[in-house]
C-alpha cells in the first residue's frame, strides 16, 4: 500500500472549489445578506443534507447497510446527501468503507496518525493513493442508475438548488442556504474524521484512535459517537448511553415504527 509520505499530488479542482467556498462563506458577515428567514433555510437544509442525507443516507444506509427502506425513500435520502456537496456518493461510500478496513493505518484515506490537518481536510486536497480500489468496495451500488446520476451530477444539482434559492429569496437565501450551509456541513463531517480520532472519550477499547465527542454529535445528529460506531459498525444506533443523543437513530426508530425501515441493526443486537 502506498504511504502518505510519498507526497501525493494535489487535486487543484478540489482545492480551488474549497477555497472559493470558504471565501464565499465570509459574505455572511455583511449585514445586507442577513435575514432570519435565510438562517432558517440554512438550518432546514443542514438537517436535510447532513442529518437525513449524509448521516442517515450515505453513512448508515449506503455505506453500512444497517437497515433497509423502500427504494423511493433510499433514493430520496441519497439525493439529500448529494446536496451536501461532499463529492460523489460512490466516492463517499468507498472511502468510508476503506476507512473502516484500514482505520488509522496506511490505507485509511484520512489516517489520523498523519496529523489533525491531514485527516480533517488535507486528504481531500490530494490524490488518495488507494483511490483505484474504490470500485472493489462499491460494487453493490456501481450499476444503480440513481446512484450513478447523483455521483456524476452532484455539482449540477447544487447549482440547481442555488438557482432555486436565489429565485425564492435573493442573495440572503443564496449566501446562507448555499455558502454558509455548505461551509458548516463540510466541517461538521470533517470533524468526525479529525476530532473524533484525536479528542474526546473512549467507551470501547477499539484497536484504533476513535473517540466520542458530544459537540460533533450535536453538529452531525449523532455521528460524533464515533468510538461506539467503530466498536459496532453494523449498528444503525451510535449513541449507547442515555445522554448520548443520536438524532439519526431516533429517525431510524420512527421509520421502523411507520413500517418504512426493516432489518434494523441496533446496539442491543451487538452487546
Amino acid at each position: 500500500m502506498t504511504s502518505h509520505s510519498a507526497s501525493p499530488l494535489p487535486r487543484w479542482p478540489v482545492i480551488l472549489f474549497t477555497l472559493g467556498l470558504h471565501l464565499a462563506a465570509l459574505l455572511v458577515f455583511l449585514p445586507i445578506y442577513f435575514s432570519w428567514s435565510a438562517v432558517a433555510v440554512a438550518l432546514l437544509l443542514h438537517c436535510l443534507t447532513i442529518g437525513l442525507g449524509v448521516s442517515l443516507g450515505f453513512h448508515r444506509l449506503a455505506a453500512h447497510r444497517t437497515f433497509k427502506v423502500p427504494k423511493w425513500l433510499e433514493y430520496s435520502l441519497i439525493v439529500c446527501g448529494t446536496l451536501a456537496c461532499q463529492g460523489g456518493v460512490k466516492g463517499w461510500v468507498g472511502y468510508h468503507r476503506l476507512h473502516h478496513l484500514h482505520t488509522d493505518q496506511s490505507g485509511d484515506p484520512h489516517d489520523s496518525t498523519q496529523g489533525f490537518w491531514w485527516c480533517h481536510i488535507s486528504w481531500l486536497m490530494h490524490e488518495v493513493p488507494n483511490s483505484a480500489e474504490l470500485g472493489r468496495y462499491t460494487k453493490d451500488i456501481a450499476s444503480d442508475p440513481v446512484y450513478n446520476f447523483c455521483h456524476r451530477y452532484y455539482l449540477e444539482m447544487q447549482i440547481g438548488l442555488a438557482i432555486l434559492l436565489y429565485a425564492l429569496g435573493g442573495m440572503p437565501f443564496l449566501v446562507w442556504g448555499i455558502f454558509a450551509r455548505l461551509f458548516v456541513g463540510f466541517h461538521s463531517t470533517c470533524f468526525v474524521n479529525s476530532v473524533c480520532h484525536n479528542f474526546g472519550y473512549r467507551s470501547h477499547n477499539n484497536p484504533n484512535r476513535s473517540t466520542n465527542c458530544w459537540w460533533v454529535s450535536l453538529l452531525t445528529f449523532g455521528e460524533g459517537w464515533h468510538n461506539n460506531h467503530h466498536a459496532f459498525p453494523n449498528s444503525a444506533q451510535f449513541g449507547s448511553r442515555w445522554w448520548e443523543i443520536d438524532g439519526v437513530w431516533l429517525m431510524v426508530r420512527l421509520l421502523r415504527a411507520l413500517g418504512l425501515a426493516t432489518q434494523v441493526k441496533s446496539l442491543n443486537q451487538n452487546l
